[in-house]
């Protein structure tokens, strides 16, 4: 199942709530991502059956392994392009919102000149 960029938000989302609290439930994603119920309860559904994530019994959302690739790749692609965005004097908050459309869209050969450079210059 190729993912669109919205399955690919969600998956950065759920990657980046399981950092901060142990169990990730439906409503978490909703609160975090100002996304509605029913699209968040959509999205979930396509992304079980996608192979991306598992909801145990008590509703509990889990990256699988292909899951957890993903949504590592694009949020280390948000990390790095705000990054850069700032370092070129963009705004924290207008970075990370540039940041989020062009992590979808970006290359890998383009992302990994411009990591090369982020690393070069912060170590």
């Amino acid at each position: 199942m190729k993912l669109q960029e919205s399955g690919e938000m969600y998956l950065e989302n759920i990657l980046r709530l399981s950092m901060e609290k142990k169990d990730v439930h439906a409503i978490d994603i909703s609160e975090f991502s100002g996304y509605s119920k029913p699209s968040v309860s959509r999205a979930v559904g396509l992304l079980k059956d996608g192979g991306y994530i598992t909801v145990d019994d008590n509703k509990v959302i889990q990256l699988t392994e292909e899951g957890t690739r993903v949504a590592t790749k694009i949020y280390e692609r948000h990390v790095v392009l705000s990054r850069l965005l700032m370092d070129i004097g963009v705004s924290e908050e207008t970075a990370a919102e540039d940041a989020c459309r062009m992590e979808h869209v970006i290359s890998d050969e383009t992302f990994a000149c411009i990591k090369k450079v982020i690393k070069d210059r912060h170590g």
